[in-house]
């Protein structure tokens, strides 16, 4: 071992330089590392004066070297000299220094200094070196014994422990394996993992105890071939009985007696079929239904599997009236233990046979209108459960005054008129006829409008004058309404037909001007009727009085001439005191008389005017003086009432001699026509233009009775699965009357004792008030009832026949709610195996049934006549070992949808043993390492056979177990290593396993093919090794490509394929300038060589063996180019040009030919002649300097 341990640590440190002229002068030297760090390896445990692997310094002779940083003082440097070139090696000391143990220390960090003699010119380099493992140490346990407890059912195949070892070593040298240091076959440990396997069927009965011992083996056991090391561990696997039944509880029931002090409700047995404690019974618990824990389970007798329900302390039955549901739990003593299913037992009162009805609601609250008529359906009244005796009826006699109670169906309805005035709200206490039940019945009264308003008096007077601002108010009128809301407040209006010049305040009832009142064009008397409403629904109720209003004149009216700008013409000698003409002013009022007067133009006072007649006539003669001298006067007349006048009307009298009558031209006002118009549409509006109001009689009597349609049908037909609610049918009726007393409202009178049906009160609908029911009863004749709100009411009846239909609202019903059974897997095809059965209360199409299979399966077919079930094709369990089947009953309803009911069918296929094991998968392939222990499982064979019980139980063999390295557990198919294996000598092995079920009385069984590849393990243990950590060859530099150097050697301790070598050249300067065969180690040439370009090359040469995982090692080569005389001598010019004085002395110096020669110390043998030019022989050259001069300078002219 100690040879390929020993190998060397190269550290190259350069030296630089540079020649010129004909010798080699040496220009500077630089000492440096071709590298700052090295690495560098070594084994632990190495012998004194072993050197470090890998890297290496070359330097010039003459170094000294140290290594520094070494303060345990393991290693030494030394020199060894090799051409011109001097080898850095590191050793560990020799004597008793100390012992290199990676496991306390893995790597150091070594500075290594190089120092010239002679200039102490010094270099420095890091070398870190890491000490490598080897197998110097064993695994250990931790912890070194292990002890668990399993249960004699834990499944084949179950992780049961897990050891642990751990070894300080590294890489394959910390590898171990875990094994039993004894076979068996019960359990199986992970060679690496350390997980323990059951792999074996338990039984306490037989084995109570296992104590394996496991080793931890180092896998250089088997790889040095030596005892190597290994530690061992105990596991304690102790066997314990299992828990594998729950307790079962069977419960019976019991009616205790009213007069038992200490009942019993129920008796409990709970059984467990374990042995053991594993059976014994811990508890029986009330786990639910019992929020108060009022009751307990107690036994009968100490250790007794038999128990009594009973309470332990009062028990609230008030309000749990029906009883209680206990949740009933065992648990037995197992560990763990065992819990039974939950059971639940009903139990009851002493006291409690039948639970006694109980309202819906405690409390039921409802509307009701005034308008209700009598028989009108006010609430519903329901108890639960409705068994076929309860009746119902008020706990009060005093409320059957005003209601009704229909004691089959707690229908409420009215006895007669309700009204809001009396009472708005009714209480009624409703019982059952048990009287164990009762519940309250608010009736609110809704307030109606069946009140019109009221007058304070019947008719009003009232004056006005006229021509009063509009706006002015008249009168106030007021009525008031006994209903309250909306249906008692008042709002006015005026209901005169024609137009009138007054208006109502809405809401006040003020009456006032909506125009300008004329005494003298206008009516001088107004009949208004006022019209008081309320704003009830449906209809406003209306009332009317008469006002009287009277209009008062006033002398609002100036008088006015019919004719003005009048021209007469009067003789000269008409008569005094005659009539000249009458001037007439018209005023519209008629409180005062019109008077005249002549304003001006009258100054000889010849003309006089009567003040109340208008009549102008001459007063004084027109021919005698002064008026005898005017021929033209202008009158100005003017008229006046007393408070008003007119403007002054111009009458010019001209006086002319001739006899002629006195003529008169006037200009016509049109006051007459105007006032005579006037006069006339005073005399229409004053004539009577409204009709005869008849308004209170139309509204107040209540004249007609209501009438049903025509149409009003005699029989109608109902389908029974009318929703609640839905509309039957319209009843409709007429009432000639108006408002109220046309108003009508509907109700049933009578012949719905069951309270099915209800119209509604307003619009005649009849509705479906609770679920019909043909099967029950199929025929019922309404009495239906109209009503008009007229005051007194009128009403009318008629009978209606309800014809109740059926309808497809039963479905078939099964005789079963479910069908199970058993047949053999084998049973024939055509077999009966059930049949099914059921009925369907409805009538015709919607009674007949038909029977289907609904299930996804056609392995089974029935009778749709008949039910009758049987096998439709060949059966078999492993496919599908239970079938569910849904088997569907159809009614045949042809309009409207069919229903359908359904029950499982469960049919259990029993196995016959028609099918052999298979494996899974059907061949086997698995890799193994050689080097596994005996008794490792390389891996677990899985057979399934379908079929159930002994003929799926299988069993394991081997029909070809590989020479016998291998052996298969027959219960759980673990395979297992028997022999120890080995990759040289067989590589693959093809096993033939065998899988048996236990079937009688003939088994079936089948093969499948295992293949076993063995893997190769890593047994390259030596890794090869050079004789010398270098080496060196010559070479001279005319040889032809492919000559060979030299050859190295490597050398390999393992055997066969581990110890092949293989060459290659890795590394260095002469990389790709020479080849190696990397078989033999011959070393040619690649390229031609010169050794004045290159004179030496080093070569890396690897050695590597042919392992899995290859080993390798190096030796650095020197060769050396050996020179030859391959290059001419030049000079360093090619033409010299020198000159020389004529005459000059002897042996006068001309100029220095220097010449140098590029091979190996050519120039120390170089000679100088002159060979041609010199034929007088004037000139000679010193043949070893070459220095020319003149032989004969005198002679040169």
């Amino acid at each position: 071992m100690g040879k390929y341990l020993t190998s060397l640590l190269v550290l190259l440190l350069q030296l630089l330089c540079g020649c010129t002229g004909n010798q080699r002068t040496e220009k500077a030297l630089v000492l440096q590392f071709t590298h700052s760090v090295y690495n560098a390896t070594i084994y632990e445990n190495s012998a004194a004066k072993t050197y470090l692997e890998n890297g290496h310094l070359h330097h010039r002779p003459h170094l000294g070297d140290t290594v520094q940083n070494n303060n345990e003082n393991l290693f030494k440097a030394e020199d060894y000299v090799l051409g011109d070139f001097s080898f850095l090696r590191i050793r560990t000391k020799g004597g008793s220094t100390a012992i290199l143990n990676r496991e306390v220390k893995d790597h150091y960090l070594l500075t290594v200094k190089a120092v010239e003699r002679g200039t102490n010119v010094e270099a420095r380099t890091r070398v870190k070196v890491q000490v490598q493992d080897t197998n110097d140490l064993r695994p250990l346990f931790s912890p070194t014994s292990y002890s668990v407890s399993l249960l004699e059912n834990t499944a084949i195949r179950t992780s049961v422990a897990k050891v642990t070892a751990t070894d300080a070593d590294i890489g394959t040298n910390g590898e171990y394996y875990y094994s039993f240091r004894e076979w068996t076959d019960m359990f199986a440990v992970h060679p690496t993992s350390g997980v323990v396997t059951l792999t074996g069927k338990l039984d306490h009965a037989e084995t109570k105890l296992y104590d394996l011992e496991i080793l931890a083996v180092d896998r250089g056991m088997k790889l040095y071939g030596s005892s190597g090391f290994s530690s061992m561990a105990k596991l304690t696997v102790r066997v314990e009985q299992a828990n594998e039944h729950a307790p079962v509880i069977t419960a019976v029931t019991l009616a205790p007696s009213g007069t038992d002090r200490d009942p019993t409700y129920a008796i409990v047995t709970v059984e467990d079929n374990d042995q053991g404690p594993n059976g014994e019974i811990a508890s029986l618990s009330v786990v639910a239904g019992d929020p108060l824990q009022q009751f307990k389970a107690l036994r009968t007798s100490p250790g007794s599997k038999e128990y009594k329900i009973k309470a332990v302390k009062d028990v609230d039955w008030d309000t749990q009236t029906f009883g209680y549901n206990l949740t009933l739990q065992a648990k037995d003593k197992g560990s763990p233990p065992q819990f039974s299913s939950a059971k639940v037992v009903h139990v009851t009162s002493p006291q409690f046979k039948v639970g006694p009805p109980k309202f819906e609601r405690a409390v039921y609250r409802v509307n009701l209108s005034e308008f209700a008529p009598l028989h009108t359906p006010v609430a519903m009244v329901t108890a639960l459960p409705k068994y076929p005796q309860l009746k119902y009826a008020f706990r009060y006699k005093a409320e059957k005054n005003r209601f009704a109670i229909n004691p089959d169906t707690g229908l409420i309805t009215t006895t007669g008129p309700i009204y809001a005035d009396y009472a708005t709200q009714f209480e009624l206490q409703v019982i059952t006829s048990d009287k164990k039940a009762a519940t309250k019945v608010i009736i609110d009264i809704i307030d109606v409008n069946n009140n019109a308003p009221e007058f304070q008096r019947t008719s009003y007077k009232a004056t006005v004058d006229e021509n009063v601002p509009v706006g002015t108010n008249v009168l106030a009128v007021k009525a008031t309404d006994l209903d309250s809301g909306e249906n008692g407040y008042v709002t006015y209006s005026i209901a005169n037909v024609s137009p009138q010049p007054f208006v109502i305040d809405y809401f006040s009832g003020v009456i006032s001007t909506s125009e300008e009142l004329d005494y003298e064009l206008m009516p001088r008397i107004y009949n208004l009727k006022i019209r008081a409403s309320d704003w009830g629904t449906p209809f406003r109720r209306e009332v009317e009085a008469s006002v009287t209003v009277t209009l008062n004149n006033l002398n609002d009216n100036k008088p006015l001439f019919e004719n003005v700008d009048c021209e007469v013409t009067v003789p000269r000698d008409h008569g005094v005191g005659e009539q000249i003409t009458t001037v007439s002013a018209i005023d519209a009022d008629e409180l005062q008389l019109v008077r005249y007067d002549i304003k001006a133009g009258n100054d000889l006072d010849l003309f006089e005017l009567n003040s109340n007649s208008g009549v102008l006539s001459l007063k004084r003669t027109l021919s005698e003086g002064e008026a005898a001298k005017v021929s033209f006067h202008s009158l100005h007349i003017r008229a006046s009432d007393g408070e008003h006048e007119t403007e002054p009307m111009t009458m010019n009298i001209t006086v002319i001699t001739a006899r002629k009558p006195v003529q008169l031209k006037c200009v016509d006002t049109g006051v007459a026509t105007m006032l005579a118009e006037k006069l006339l549409h005073g005399t229409k509006i004053q004539a009577p233009t409204e009709p005869d109001d008849n308004f209170m009689d139309i509204h107040s009597v209540n004249r007609y009775s209501p009438q049903f349609a025509e149409s009003f049908p005699s029989v109608i037909e109902v389908k029974e699965d009318l929703p609640v609610g839905a509309r039957v049918v319209h009843l409709s009726a007429s009432d000639t009357d108006s408002g109220f007393n046309g108003k009508l409202v509907y109700v049933i009178s009578g012949g719905d004792t069951e309270s099915r049906f209800i119209v509604d009160m307003n619009t005649g609908w009849l509705l479906v008030h609770t679920p019909l029911d043909r099967e029950t009863t199929d025929h019922y004749t309404l009495n239906v009832t109209v009503y008009d709100l007229g005051i007194p009411q009128k009403s009318s009846s008629r009978l209606l026949d309800v014809k109740i239909l059926d309808a497809n609202d039963n479905s078939p019903q099964f005789l079963q709610d479910s069908y199970s059974l058993e047949i053999s897997e084998n049973t024939p095809v055509g077999t009966e195996i059930v049949q099914v059965d059921s009925t369907d209360k409805d009538q015709g199409d919607n009674g007949v049934i038909r029977y289907s299979i609904v299930a996804d399966t056609d392995q089974f077919a029935i009778d749709e006549l008949t039910g009758v079930v049987t096998v439709k094709k060949t059966l078999d369990r492993e496919v599908h070992p239970v079938y569910i089947l849904k088997i569907a009953a159809r009614d045949q309803a042809v309009n409207e949808p069919q229903l359908v009911s359904t029950v499982l069918l469960k049919v259990i296929l029993e196995d016959i043993n028609d099918n052999p094991p298979k494996f899974i998968p059907s061949n086997y392939g698995v890799k193994v390492r050689e080097d596994l222990p005996i008794g490792t499982v390389i891996m677990w064979l899985e057979a399934h056979d379908p079929d159930v019980g002994l003929f799926s139980q299988v069993r394991y063999s081997l029909i070809d177990n590989g020479d016998g390295n291998f052996d298969v557990d027959k219960v759980s198919g673990a395979v297992r290593i028997l022999q120890n294996l080995d990759y040289e000598k067989k590589q693959v092995y093809n096993l033939t396993a065998k899988a048996k079920d236990k079937g009688k009385p003939i088994s079936l069984s089948s093969t499948c093919f295992i293949e076993v590849d063995v893997v190769d393990v890593n047994e390259n243990l030596y890794r090869p090794w050079f004789p010398s950590f270098v080496d060196k060859g010559f070479i001279k530099e005319d040889v032809l490509i492919g000559t060979s150097v030299m050859k190295v050697t490597a050398q390999d301790e393992d055997k066969g394929r581990d110890g092949e070598i293989h060459y290659s050249i890795r590394d260095g300067s002469g990389l790709g300038i020479f080849t190696i065969d990397e078989e033999t180690g011959v070393i040619r040439t690649q390229e031609l060589l010169d050794h004045e370009t290159t004179p030496h090359y080093w070569l890396t040469v690897y050695a590597t063996d042919g392992g899995v995982v290859p080993l390798s090692a190096f030796v650095e080569v020197y060769v050396e180019v050996q020179d030859v005389n391959d290059n001419a001598p030049q000079t360093s010019e090619p033409v010299y040009y020198p000159s020389v004085a004529e005459n000059s002395p002897k042996d006068v110096s001309i100029i220095q030919i220097e010449a140098v020669d590029p091979d190996a110390r050519a120039g120390d043998k170089l000679s100088y002649k002159i060979t041609s030019g010199n034929p007088q022989g004037f000139f000679a050259i010193n043949s070893k300097m070459g220095k020319t001069k003149a032989k004969a300078a005198t002679l040169l002219n």
